[in-house]
């Protein structure tokens, strides 16, 4: 088994749930890494970037 996994936190799943999933793996949470998610649109022939959500992601190390 790995010493680290990151784990992301799924569609229609809660941070919580996403902790939980992790412990049950035996592993503890050691960071959290955001990303924002941006989609390409034309407007008055300019593309722009429109956020649209975000993609959380947790590092987890093996609990010793």
């Amino acid at each position: 088994m790995s010493k680290k996994k990151n784990f992301r936190v799924e569609e229609k799943e809660t941070i919580d749930d996403c902790l939980e999933r992790m412990k049950q793996e035996g592993y503890m949470p050691i960071r959290r890494i955001e990303k924002p998610l941006f989609e390409e649109r034309k407007e008055n022939g300019e593309t722009i970037h429109v956020p649209i959500g975000r993609e959380i992601v947790f590092e987890g190390r093996i609990m010793a």
